[in-house]
């Protein structure tokens, strides 16, 4: 069942949008050659704590820390601990708060240091996909809308797109219905309508579109060692277009 919000709850959930964006700003300032994957998960919780908040990803079907860190080929799902943060190593960042019953969700990829001018290029190609499966997010338009701006944009610019995981509906849990893929056919799937509240998450790879999870049970890698990338927002269906909820 896809749970429509009224403006209560929407302004909510902006709140619980602002500190999941404010987490990312924090590892914005802090990301360095040099820091552990588990110094920035620390500064994460800390953060969010400080918003009178819960990080929601921790505990979250037994997830170990308060974000996912994965680095390189790593996709999403990277635990954080003592692997420190090389320069030209690109590092996606995917954390959520959750405050007075209502969750956020975002994810951005981090580029540290001097990075190859392709993995940049995916990186850009991969934010861009993610303001142009916003965009599409219309009233009266369809999942399969979303989905297929970012597919065009992503394979249009020589890169691949995962689907065996996809963005979500987002409120009182962290994940609800609808499933939100990266992947589809315009005029396609369920309708829009306003008060629907989503995370729209492209993940693309540079290399061929498969991926695996390591024995760890969590880490999602690329299947051929390429290089991937990782951007989210929550947002929200309006009359007045899509509101980005996850914004400081």
């Amino acid at each position: 069942m896809i749970l429509i919000k009224n403006a209560e709850e929407i302004v909510a959930m902006q709140e619980a949008g602002r500190i999941s964006a404010l987490a990312l700003k924090v590892v914005e300032n802090a990301i360095k050659p040099g820091i552990t994957t588990a110094q920035l998960d620390k500064l994460i919780h800390d953060a969010i704590v400080s918003e009178g908040a819960q990080p929601n990803f921790l505990g979250l079907y037994g997830f170990p820390a308060s974000a996912c860190i994965s680095i390189n080929d790593e996709l999403i799902h990277g635990i954080p601990g003592p692997r420190k943060i090389k320069d030209g190593d690109v590092v996606s960042i995917d954390v959520g708060a959750v405050k007075n019953g209502y969750h956020g969700d975002n994810a951005y990829t981090f580029a540290v240091g001097n990075v190859a001018e392709e993995t940049l290029k995916l990186l850009r190609v991969t934010q861009e996909a993610l303001g142009l499966g916003i965009k599409a997010a219309q009233v009266g338009a369809r999942i399969g809308d979303i989905g297929n701006a970012v597919q065009q944009h992503a394979e249009s610019n020589g890169f691949s797109v995962v689907r065996e995981y996809v963005g979500h509906g987002v409120g009182k849990a962290l994940h609800e219905e609808p499933e939100v893929p990266n992947f589809g056919t315009a005029g396609r799937g369920i309708r829009l309508v306003p008060g629907m509240t989503i995370a729209i998450e492209p993940m693309i790879n540079a290399g061929v579109p498969d991926v695996y999870v390591l024995d760890d049970g969590w880490t999602v890698k690329t299947k051929d060692g390429a290089p991937c990338a990782h951007f989210e927002h929550t947002i929200a269906i309006t009359k007045d277009g899509p509101l980005i909820l996850t914004k400081v």
